[in-house]
């Protein structure tokens, strides 16, 4: 399973940043709005799904440090579904120069807005693979909340819209049931609802958002304005099982089972794909180094785990046998556990880096402490301990950030832009001209050219006699 970054067109742009297949367990655990629910909705329509099982899978993901234009956005790439995978690139990349040819522009950057795109697997078993993308607009009206669901249908080699899960000759008989149970709702345009789902750009816009429940319902979801009045919100229409199953395509109807009763595998008919290397580096035992005598200073790297960018990193890092500190991404970590636990057993410290990367002053307490506890318990699922630091995202906090965790915050003194930057040397250059003694340097394991920087750094360095630390060890004995 590897994780890689958008591709060169777009990060001419600027930078972006980020889940089935074939481990199923409980249902997923409610989130909020900033981790892909939506308001008012209910949790998660089926079961978990575990993306670690995904044979292949990459993450593409990418996000900005810069608060005067946050973003983050990331979207999962399962071989043999690529034609799904272009769409979601597609959509994700209009988003971000939307977002930023709007917000980011002029001196005033973006005036407090952020941008993110989260991602998570509704199926993906089978033939069947099914994504939801939610976003976060904050230059966007209203809320700027939006969530759109894309399907691939293996037996076809195929992209399917959300509609694609119903047969053709079955859409009027859904289309009037879904007004039957839309028109009588407080803020929804009655009238308005036959010109909706009569012209084909509306329809597709307002049915953009489609999923089965775990008893084999069907559930869509349409965002704010689509059906009713902005200021009424998103609103929500549930088929049931015996209703919305005889309206179903072929497809719709796997779709369905697979969601019931998910199979042991996923196979949409990409090629072998071999799994990547894992390093089995291991730390000799404690830290002994005194920062009080000797020179020290702490590479961090946040936005991580990434394959192979993160594997690359830590064979590096062994070789210097240099300690650093890892802010992971909660959906990163989900992802690649195995990366994260070859982190901890190389003596490397794992950080809390919130689950999807949101600015969390703009949260609420229990959104901040869902974000940060989602992540610790897949960092403690993945390693057996629970992290003690967290970086929050865009350096962003304030006392109610601080009141909602009991992790201790760590910033940075030396920041690298290696996201606005991607060039190995000016990277590298950066941390050896400005770093000095117990300096804290921010950089992300999910770019190719950081890590590639990263031997250019210890290099130097080192033939300065500085040591490399952990944020911990750092702040314990200097």
């Amino acid at each position: 399973m590897r994780s890689r970054p958008l591709l060169p067109s777009l990060l001419l742009l600027g930078s972006l940043t980020l889940t089935a297949a074939c481990a199923h367990g409980t249902s997923e655990p409610p989130v909020t709005a900033s981790a892909g629910a939506r308001p008012g909705s209910s949790p998660s329509p089926a079961r978990t799904v575990d993306p670690s099982k995904i044979k292949g899978l990459e993450i593409v993901n990418d996000s900005s440090e810069n608060s005067s234009c946050p973003f983050a956005a990331g979207y999962p790439d399962v071989p043999g579904a690529e034609a799904m995978t272009a769409v979601m690139k597609k959509d994700v990349e209009r988003r971000l120069a939307s977002f930023r040819s709007g917000a980011c522009t002029g001196s005033g950057g973006a005036d407090g807005r952020e941008l993110n795109i989260s991602h998570r697997f509704l199926v993906a078993s089978g033939d069947v693979l099914g994504v939801r993308l939610t976003t976060q607009d904050q230059s966007a009206a209203a809320d700027g909340l939006s969530a759109g669901t894309y399907w691939y249908d293996g037996k076809a080699g195929a992209y399917r819209t959300a509609l694609g899960l119903v047969a053709d000759g079955s859409r009027d008989a859904f289309l009037a049931a879904l007004k039957d149970q839309l028109k009588d709702r407080e803020g929804v345009d009655a009238a308005g609802l036959d010109d909706t789902f009569s012209d084909p750009d509306t329809r597709d816009t307002a049915l953009d958002d489609m999923a089965f429940t775990a008893d084999g319902g069907l559930r869509v979801h349409f965002d704010r304005g689509d059906v009713g009045v902005p200021a009424a919100g998103a609103f929500a229409a549930t088929l049931p099982k015996k209703t919305i199953t005889p309206w179903l395509s072929a497809f719709g109807k796997r779709a369905q089972q697979q969601t019931l009763s998910p199979s042991r595998s996923l196979d949409l008919g990409a090629p072998h794909v071999p799994a990547p290397a894992v390093p089995t580096h291991t730390a000799s035992g404690d830290d002994d180094t005194d920062c009080k005598k000797v020179k020290c200073i702490a590479l961090t790297f946040d936005d991580g785990p990434a394959a192979p960018e993160t594997a690359t990193l830590l064979t590096y890092l062994a070789q210097y046998k240099a300690r650093v500190t890892f802010f992971t991404v909660g959906q990163n970590v989900s992802a690649h556990p195995d990366l994260v636990r070859a982190e901890a057993k190389a003596g490397h410290e794992i950080g809390n880096h919130s689950w999807n990367h949101p600015d969390l002053t703009r949260l609420t307490p229990q959104q901040i402490a869902a974000q940060l506890n989602r992540t610790s318990a897949a960092i403690k699922a993945a390693t057996g301990k629970t992290p003690t630091v967290f970086r929050p995202p865009y350096g962003a906090i304030n006392r109610t950030v601080k009141a909602a965790t009991t992790l201790s915050p760590v910033l940075w003194d030396v920041d690298t832009e290696d996201w606005k930057y991607r060039f190995p040397a000016k990277v590298a250059q950066t941390v050896i001209d400005k770093t000095q003694r117990n300096d804290v340097v921010l950089m992300h394991d999910i770019h190719a050219t950081s890590v590639a920087a990263v031997p250019q750094i210890l290099r130097a360095l080192t033939a300065r006699g500085y040591h490399f630390v952990t944020v911990s060890h750092l702040r314990a004995t200097m």
